[in-house]
């Protein structure tokens, strides 16, 4: 089975597919549009990262693929629904990168706070502006976390060991670590923080979260982190609150329009206001989170080809069942829809294989089904399955 990875993946996802059997290409950059359809026909197997969009249009042109890795947290580039739909599982690494962003946020928290961007910038160029003024330790300062998921979690755990108080505000309601406290809304976190930090995923009910309203209620000399997503604050009214001095200062790592690569300029209303740091999307650009993505993406497919296992996918029903010695194990996925097992059990006697055992797991449109067999007839088998009405895909694993 062949599969490309694109965008400059880290190299331990091909040592790690390779080892398991796959052919692998590595492309460093993200495909055009109108060369995909030609470049992808060749794999069964994508992987890529948040620059290549995969629409409804391509996938359904690309029906052949099997599985798609997003070699990063976000899935928003490809069209889940549309992948379902044709029976592509999604697999993407929500956890691997949760330390380097976490880490970042704390650096950021400290820079802003002692205008440390300002000063490096001056000293580079030949001003020595050596003052106290404005300049103040974190250390007993509030930090308000919009998104207490992995990542946010993380950051609440790292800002405690350095003194900071921290609250936290979650539409679903979250275990708080250390000495962390959960607010009611997002109103009560911003008036009462010193810091405040974005941690949520890019939905409809996120786009420009943060707003001048929002920006308005946060505490005057207050501070802005958002390495979430792009769409999540309105940078025109971010600009007017740091030039108006509402803000003390940003830290933004992410964009609503991104260069699609290193070589293009990169052009932001933010640039060059004072104490405004801004980084091109790195809060997990670490040797260590690249690694540890390469190797949590790569798993998952290698488990999903070969042996069924969803366990991760984003996209479909979740079933993870360790292979049988000496048996044969079908896969199959088909619409939720009242029979369909019972039909796919009486293929199964007809043909006189024995069922050794079954996994089911169900949504509101799909079951996702592995069934482990002993006997012959499997192509056969596989056959009358695949002709069903309700199926959409079935794969015999041997």
């Amino acid at each position: 089975m062949k599969v490309l990875l694109l965008e400059n993946i880290h190299p331990v996802a091909k040592e790690k597919l390779e080892s398991a059997g796959f052919e692998v290409d590595l492309l460093t950059h993200s495909p055009e549009p109108s060369e995909m359809d030609d470049l992808f026909s060749n794999y069964e197997v994508l992987g890529i990262r948040s620059k290549t969009k995969l629409t409804a249009e391509i996938l359904n042109r690309n029906k052949h693929l099997k599985a798609i890795g997003c070699f990063c947290i976000g899935t928003n580039q490809v069209d889940l629904q549309a992948a379902k739909k044709i029976a592509l599982s999604v697999f993407n690494a929500p956890h691997s990168n949760t330390r380097s962003v976490a880490e970042l946020v704390i650096a950021e928290m400290v820079m802003l706070a002692r205008q440390l961007g300002d000063r490096n910038t001056d000293a580079h160029q030949g001003r020595w502006n050596k003052s106290a003024k404005g300049a103040n330790e974190i250390r007993g300062k509030k930090l308000g976390i919009i998104g207490y998921g992995h990542i946010g979690s993380q950051v609440s755990v790292l800002a405690e060991s350095f003194g900071l108080d921290v609250s936290f505000y979650d539409t679903t309601k979250k275990l708080p670590l250390g000495n962390a406290t959960a607010v009611e809304s997002i109103e009560e976190l911003l008036a009462t923080s010193d810091f405040v930090t974005l941690h949520v995923p890019e939905t409809s009910e996120t786009q420009n979260m943060i707003s001048s309203k929002e920006l308005t209620l946060m505490k005057k000399g207050s501070y802005l982190i958002n390495a979430s997503r792009g769409t999540v604050v309105v940078i025109k009214d971010l600009v007017e609150a740091l030039k108006s001095k509402h803000l003390g200062g940003a830290a933004v790592d992410v964009f609503p329009t991104e260069p699609a690569s290193n070589k293009e300029e990169f052009y932001s209303a933010l640039q060059n206001l004072e104490n405004v740091i801004l980084t091109p999307h790195i809060g997990g650009s670490t040797e260590e989170a690249q690694h540890s993505i390469g190797l949590e993406v790569s798993e998952s497919l290698i488990r999903y080809i070969k042996s069924g296992s969803t366990a991760g996918s984003v996209n479909l029903p979740n079933v993870e069942a360790a292979p049988r010695d000496k048996m044969y194990r079908i896969v199959n996925i088909h619409k939720n829809v009242p029979g369909v097992l019972g039909k796919i059990n009486g293929h199964i006697s007809s043909t006189g294989a024995n069922i050794e055992a079954q996994y089911l797991a169900t949504d509101e449109e799909i079951g996702y089904l592995i069934i482990d067999v002993g006997g012959e007839n499997l192509d056969q088998l596989s056959d009358e399955i695949n002709n069903l009405d309700e199926n959409i895909l079935t794969r015999v694993l041997r």
